[in-house]
């Protein structure tokens, strides 16, 4: 059965993976390429477009370890130049997404700029009203898996199984936003996000198993340290790596990938849809721990 999501002024099919093209408003995102001006958002938004991005995900906010606090009214007068000039310039059906943690962010992106998505790091950790929030603003919610903060996140790596209490913290949270009123959720095991290299790697290689939560299932690892660092890298060099990555992921059953380069991802979904397209009823899944 092909998922779908209802977004404010259509229904989102996935009957093929999507492409969510990166656009950071910051000037201090970990990945340099990343980062944008206000003034050339909707330059850059128009380019994801035409290279084949589905969705467009907003951010000003970095959420790196070390990274300046930014505050609420600082990261929203980020998004609302960037969101104001993309909604001026780009086709009125462009799906906007706003990678923050903020409930009142969220909210202020939605009514003025007609936001479609909220993409929170923190799953709803970060701040208890983004639950009541989504569910009053009426739109899909990407819920992340992360423990503790950015600062503190890379030293709460410890798990009985990482696959496991992944998918049943994910599975709680899940309920939990559903008994509030969110019903169209997007799950993301939240790659990098108090996760070891290894469990990364574990995470990927069972990805599939995401979809037992009954919800669409997002990957990002775009230019991520589980890709640069085992290989000797620093971001700039990682694109081949990311691209290795989110096909893997999409052959384990990603129904969104999340990129900074959006004219590779898209071709990877592509020739994805074509090994689909004339392999039917094959299981696709890499299992890499039984080789």
């Amino acid at each position: 059965m092909t998922r779908t999501l209802r977004l404010r002024r259509s229904l989102l099919a996935f009957d093929s993976p999507k492409v969510m093209g990166i656009i950071n408003v910051t000037p201090d995102s970990f990945y340099a390429g990343s980062r944008h001006s206000a003034a050339d958002a909707a330059t850059t938004a128009a380019a994801m477009l035409r290279d084949g991005a589905d969705i467009l995900d907003i951010g000003a906010c970095s959420t790196r370890p070390g990274a300046e606090p930014v505050t609420a009214d600082q990261e929203y007068d980020r998004l609302a130049p960037a969101l104001e000039a993309i909604r001026r310039e780009l086709p009125a059906d462009t799906i906007l997404s706003i990678d923050t943690f903020r409930a009142d962010v969220a909210a202020r992106c939605v009514r003025q700029f007609g936001a479609d998505i909220i993409n929170d790091i923190g799953g709803g950790t970060l701040d208890p009203d983004m639950k009541h929030t989504v569910a009053e603003l009426g739109v899909p919610y990407v819920l992340m898996h992360m423990r503790g903060t950015p600062d503190t996140m890379q030293g709460l790596t410890g798990y009985a199984d990482v696959i496991a209490d992944v998918l049943s913290d994910l599975a709680f949270k899940i309920d939990d936003f559903h008994q509030a009123g969110v019903h169209d959720i997007i799950v993301d095991p939240g790659f990098g996000f108090a996760k070891t290299v290894e469990q990364n790697y574990r995470l990927l290689a069972d990805l599939d198993i995401f979809h037992q939560t009954g919800c669409p299932v997002l990957a990002g690892m775009s230019r991520k340290t589980m890709l640069w660092r085992p290989l000797g890298i620093e971001p700039a060099d990682a694109l081949e790596a990311t691209v290795a990555a989110h096909t893997i992921a999409l052959m384990n059953g990603a129904d969104i990938i999340r990129v900074h380069d959006v004219r590779p991802a898209a071709q990877s979904v592509a020739v994805f849809n074509l090994m689909r397209q004339n392999d039917k009823g094959r299981k696709y899944k890499i299992d890499t721990f039984t080789r």
